[in-house]
């Protein structure tokens, strides 16, 4: 059966988002979660809301509670996944990061949230990993093979780096210039523009 509050709360929040209305649009969407507390969309909706505001334990809050109600939706767990990386509770965006691309193995920038937060963390051979992933889903994905590199230089990995500079450089070869001089690849300097 149809829940029109949730839907009449939920029209109201939608306008208040296209008029650019964060505050409103909040108060219309929490007014549609209390006519339906069950339906996931609307707490993945305000979990983003809560994100746009960088208020990233708010946004926990509703995006906890949307992969509680619906343990399989690879959505709301990347979601939840950026708002923990962004609120800096690494841990449990590790957590997240990982059950996102369990379920969607295709999502790149699962992957790429992963591969950056283990290459905040130190843990390089991780990110290339991840990194690889991503690089596999968007072979043009110029910030991604950066990072990729980047792993690689952290991982000592030479010729690995250099794979990535010479596929970089058929694609996003700004990007790449800047990976050479940030690995120290003067083997590469003859490229450079």
């Amino acid at each position: 059966m149809m829940n029109f509050d949730r839907m009449r709360h939920g029209l109201r929040g939608a306008f208040f988002t296209m008029l650019r209305q964060p505050e409103r649009a909040l108060a219309a969407y929490r007014d549609s979660q209390r006519a339906d507390p069950t339906h996931v969309g609307t707490l993945v909706t305000l979990g983003w809301l809560e994100a746009q505001q960088e208020r990233w334990a708010e946004a926990d809050r509703w995006l906890q509670r949307a992969v509680e109600l619906a343990p399989d939706d690879a959505h709301a767990w990347f979601n939840l996944a950026y708002v923990r990386d962004k609120g800096r509770m690494d841990d449990a965006a590790l957590v997240a990061f990982r059950r996102a691309t369990e379920l969607d193995p295709n999502n790149d920038r699962a992957w790429y949230g992963l591969g950056m937060l283990h290459a905040r963390n130190g843990r390089h051979a991780d990110a290339a990993a991840a990194l690889t992933e991503t690089g596999r889903l968007q072979p043009m994905n110029g910030l991604a093979w950066y990072a990729l590199g980047m792993a690689w230089q952290h991982c000592n990995e030479p010729d690995k780096v250099a794979a990535v500079i010479e596929h970089t450089l058929t694609h996003d070869p700004q990007t790449a210039q800047r990976l050479i001089r940030d690995t120290g690849r003067s083997d590469y300097a003859h490229r450079l523009g």
